[in-house]
């Protein structure tokens, strides 16, 4: 079963009638939380880009193997990245470039947000300088 994408519902098996129905915002928000790690970020950010062996990633991403590990097995869950060996060399690379398009749709609405809130700040500054009374 599936219906349309602004919140319909996806069928994913296992019903009496052989399938459950979940809706689609719930996959969006699970979606969502599975790119809800700074970790996560970079390392699609740093997949954007091109492939990358786990070793060029550990200094770009900054955090331990273990945890780098951990957060790849992530995203390999959610099927937003792939890997390829290569003798004892695993690459990652995104499984689409709709991620990289993304994390440039994400980074353009927070360029707004962040330009808004430091117009805000610029007003509400100025407003305060105007309310101040004149020193003695």
């Amino acid at each position: 079963m599936r219906r349309g994408p602004a919140g319909g519902a996806v069928s994913r098996g296992g019903g009496g009638d052989g399938t459950v129905s979940t809706p689609l915002y719930q996959l969006k928000a699970e979606f969502f939380k599975t790119l809800g790690h700074p970790a996560r970020i970079r390392v699609l950010e740093l997949l954007s880009e091109r492939e990358h062996a786990v070793a060029e990633m550990l200094p770009e991403v900054g955090i331990e193997p273990a945890h780098l590990s951990q957060q790849l097995a992530v995203l390999r869950r959610a099927n937003l990245v792939v890997t390829r060996k290569e003798g004892s060399t695993v690459y990652y690379s995104l499984t689409s470039p709709q991620v990289a398009e993304l994390l440039q749709v994400a980074r353009t609405i927070l360029s707004g947000v962040l330009a808004g809130q430091a117009e805000l700040l610029a007003d509400l500054r100025s407003a305060q300088g105007e309310a101040e009374p004149p020193s003695r």
